[in-house]
């Protein structure tokens, strides 16, 4: 201010005249109490409006209204923070979540405190750093395993909030439910439990939240999350500097270890640490990673050779062009080297992986019956304090829901070992050529049915049309029974897994060729099939269509050896999408042809 300057001013005027003294005083009064222009302009920088905050009023532990009508929660508790370290004031809004979007997108509310990212919330919003992340489940009623994955809510019931993610999850993809909407999770898990409707999709944490609040016994989530969404603040698109000092308070937050405080206060209890058979998915992820980069390596330098073996043999073939012993001889090195070429790249990977593998996992097939046993033991005591206490939390679930899903867990993990340990074994198999045994009078009806015996439940959870027509009398080949009945499950097995929907037919059929002196055996679906390219390289060792979901392009490319010890063949016809047809042809005994 200027008042300093025009003190001596005044009191100069003063000692001259009465009347200019009293204006004086009167301009000095008038100084003091109007405010300058400069003043002004400071009050009016300071004066900035609060950031209205808009949540869901029923969405524990996140954000919430309690029972005094008070904003509460893990969002509420994390945005009050963001605003004290960076100097905001604010105002926080809770109401239904359809209200609270449309808000937002009427400017009635600055951002919205929680929000799940997706690709097509995108285009109307921007999202913050994620905060946390919300799994979302689907909830049935006790008793009802129907229901297990997304696929499984085709013609069902299902129970929405209207305007959250899940809504948006069932229209986006089209899928063909019959939609209930409710206008908050709370209905959606009442109205489920009361007997109403297949299912909800409701998000884990807060339907836990939920379950106790309203006191529901009947109902409960999935083992399994439906999906993992990014959880964090979201303004209109275009809002950035908004945006930015939420980001920034976020930063300093995580930097100070507050963030870390509030998540555990809130987030910290019902969200459990990862279960056993995710543990075991990461050591197994560290176990075969090694024997998939040897593999990568084995292929790469089994073709390096075959390059090398083809420019040898062009040389050698200009130079015994004329001679045809020397190309007896190029014939024979030819075989050599490729057999050699082979039987190195198994052997290296056989001998320095399947020690390396079978160690650890004859560890974990030693350990999962005792720990099996140890449950059993141990499931007498855990009912006893259920029954006297009532029910209470193992792990994330309840106990009541725990002692059935503890024993599938256990043998999804003991299967899963069995799986490992069954690769390693064709690894074996490919590299150890057998032609021992091969001299019984083998029954291929009676193959086929030993088979079936193994895959039943392959088949079962593959397909609804399932057929096999076995030939009257029949006559027998000669060989092994056993592996033969490998070949057969490696060709159901590649049936199941390419079918795509569980209408889709599996046959098989048995019959004799009386002129050719030959038993044979077809395979046919009506999966996705293989175009022409893909089908000439089907028996080509670790060449594979199914790479993805766990294939090692070994099965075909074991089977056709055994096929060739015992004198037959494998024929396959196939285009894409229109499933394929695999025929078996064993050469029936020669006293039974005789005969």
């Amino acid at each position: 201010m200027s008042f300093p300057s025009r003190g001596p001013r005044v009191m100069h005027v003063i000692k001259r005249s009465p009347l200019v003294r009293g204006l004086a005083v009167l301009i000095l009064l008038w100084m003091l109490l109007v405010p300058g222009p400069a003043a002004a302009e400071e009050d009016q920088v300071i004066q900035e409006p609060p950031v209205v905050i808009g949540g869901d009023h029923n969405y524990p532990p996140y954000e919430y209204l309690d029972k005094s009508g008070i904003p509460a929660g893990y969002n509420v508790d994390l945005s009050q923070a963001v605003a004290r370290v960076m100097g905001m004031d604010i105002e926080i809004r809770l109401g239904s979540w359809g209200t609270m979007r449309k808000a937002l997108a009427d400017g009635e509310i600055d951002i919205l405190m929680g929000m799940a990212h997706t690709e097509e919330r995108v285009a109307e919003v921007d999202f913050s750093i994620p905060h946390a992340k919300v799994h979302q489940s689907i909830w049935v009623r006790n008793g009802n395993a129907t229901i297990k994955t997304v696929r499984d809510l085709a013609d069902k019931e299902v129970i929405v909030m209207k305007g959250s993610v899940m809504h948006d999850f069932m229209l986006e993809r089209a899928i063909p439910a019959q939609l209930f909407l409710v206008p908050t999770l709370a209905d959606a898990l009442t109205l489920l439990a009361s007997g109403q409707h297949d299912c909800a999709l409701v998000a884990k944490l807060p339907g836990e939240y939920l379950l106790s609040e309203l006191d529901l016994d009947n109902i409960h989530p999935i083992a399994r999350p439906l999906v993992a969404q990014d959880y964090g603040y979201a303004v209109t698109e275009g809002n950035g500097e908004l945006l930015d000092r939420f980001n920034e308070g976020l930063a300093l937050l995580k930097k100070s270890g507050e963030y870390r405080k509030i998540r555990e206060q809130w987030l910290g209890v019902l969200q459990a640490e990862e279960g056993s058979w995710q543990v075991l998915f990461r050591y197994g992820v560290y176990a075969l990673g090694p024997l998939l980069l040897v593999l990568v390596l084995t292929v790469l330098w089994s073709r390096t050779l075959q390059k090398q073996v083809a420019v040898r043999t062009e040389e050698l073939q200009r130079e015994v062009v004329e001679r045809q012993r020397a190309v007896e001889e190029l014939q024979i090195r030819q075989k050599q080297l490729l057999h050699a070429d082979k039987m190195t790249s198994l052997g290296i990977l056989v001998s320095g992986v399947a020690h390396e593998i079978n160690n650890p996992n004859g560890l974990i097939q030693l350990n999962l019956p005792q720990l099996k046993k140890a449950y059993q033991d141990a499931e007498p005591i855990l009912d006893s304090h259920f029954e006297t206490h009532g029910d209470f939390k193992l792990g994330w679930l309840n106990y009541s829901r725990m002692r059935e899903e503890i024993p599938h867990l256990l043998q999804e993990m003991l299967d899963g070992s069995t799986r490992i340990k069954g690769i390693v074994e064709d690894l074996k198999d490919f590299a150890r050529r057998n032609d021992a045994g091969l001299d019984d009078a083998v029954d291929l009806n009676e193959v086929v049915r030993a088979a079936l015996r193994l895959v039943k439940t392959t088949i079962d959870k593959s397909t609804s049309r399932f057929r096999v027509d076995y030939a009257v009398a029949l006559p027998h080949f000669k060989g092994n029974g056993h592996r033969i009945e490998q070949v057969v499950v490696n060709l159901v097995l590649n049936a199941c897994q390419a079918l795509t929907a569980t209408d889709q037919q599996i046959a098989l059929r048995t019959w004799h060729e009386k002129t050719a002196g030959q038993v044979v055996l077809e395979v046919s679906d009506q999966g996705s099939g293989i175009d022409t390219e893909a089908l000439e390289h089907v028996t080509d060792p670790f060449f594979t269509t199914k790479r993805e979901s766990g294939g090692t392009g070994l099965g075909l490319s074991i089977s056709e050896g055994i096929v060739k010890d015992h004198g037959g063949r494998l024929e396959f016809e196939s285009a894409a999408g229109e499933g394929m047809r695999v025929r078996l042809y064993l050469p029936q005994c020669q006293e039974e042809e005789k005969g």
